[in-house]
């Protein structure tokens, strides 16, 4: 009865008790994501063959001079900043007619429009390589005829590629981000543009010079998961393409090539060494916009 009652007197411990709280999240991130990345790093300077393993320096970084690699590189950037470009600001417009007064079933449209997030990346996939196929029967090749298109072969040419691959990144997580827009919106104030109104300033200007700043942190945010996304799009292409190969690699991105090389190529060596490039290229570009935008600053600029 001693030894209990010193140890529910240690678990309630004020001291005590935050550590517990916190604790299963520690253990994960430790187990699931420190380690991982440990081993990550330590295996990019290895040559791995099953259990066996050789230091072989910066052997395995050689992969940089690789010509699909710095295609899928280059892939992965322009997915990145296209994408970016869209789910900035598209969202949040759409996030700002919901949260407008003048808006009706508002409930309707942002469950229509957040439902795509919730669907299987494999049914989207399937059916997104069904309506973008080749024949004449598919769906867009039906909508192109309507203004005496001809068919196109969608998923083989670099320009129609990536449209496909934006207009299903627009698809699948605009509602996300809108929904993330609509949370910020609603903890401003109504006030502010009430007084903005009774000043005359006109709805842009509202936006422009009131929601806006007070936005910042959300907008911050949106971008920082965006380039993150962006840079680690790997499911739609694999999907959209039935396997990881596009015809002359140019839906290959970096999380593709690393795929190909740790696992269809049963090189984790390289494999690693590519994560771990990948790791530094998101993390110094999310340090860079985040110390531009203020986000590290004691004082916001």
């Amino acid at each position: 009865m001693k030894k209990q009652s010193i140890f529910k007197k240690f678990l309630y411990s004020q001291k005590v008790a935050p550590y517990v709280f916190i604790s299963p999240f520690v253990i994960t991130f430790v187990v699931f994501f420190a380690y991982s990345i440990f081993s990550m790093i330590l295996m990019s300077f290895q040559k791995v063959a099953g259990a066996n393993t050789a230091f072989i320096g910066l052997e395995n970084y050689r992969v940089i001079h690789n010509s699909i690699f710095i295609k899928s590189l280059k892939n992965s950037i322009f997915y990145t900043i296209v994408s970016c470009a869209l789910m900035i600001p598209i969202p949040l417009v759409l996030a700002v007619m919901l949260n407008s007064k003048a808006m009706k079933a508002k409930s309707t449209f942002r469950s229509i429009l957040f439902i795509p997030a919730l669907t299987s990346v494999v049914v989207a996939g399937v059916v997104f390589r069904m309506m973008f196929g080749e024949l004449e029967g598919s769906f867009m090749n039906q909508v192109i005829g309507v203004f005496g298109q001809g068919p196109l072969i969608w998923l083989r040419k670099p320009e129609t590629v990536w449209l496909v691959l934006f207009f299903v990144c627009l698809w699948r997580w605009t509602g996300v981000n809108m929904m993330y827009y609509l949370s910020g919106l609603q903890q401003i104030p109504q006030d502010l543009y009430e007084s903005a109104a009774i000043d005359g300033a006109s709805s842009l200007q509202a936006f422009w010079n009131i929601t806006i700043p007070l936005l910042k942190p959300t907008i911050v945010y949106v971008l920082t998961i965006s380039i993150f996304g962006g840079m680690a799009m790997f499911s739609e292409s694999y999907m959209l393409f039935n396997g990881n190969k596009s015809p002359n690699n140019v839906g290959t991105t970096l999380v593709g090539f690393l795929y190909r090389m740790a696992f269809e190529q049963n090189n984790l060596g390289i494999g690693s060494a590519v994560g771990v490039i990948f790791l530094l290229i998101v993390l110094a570009v999310n340090v860079g916009q985040l110390s531009l935008n203020g986000t590290f600053s004691r004082k916001e600029r």
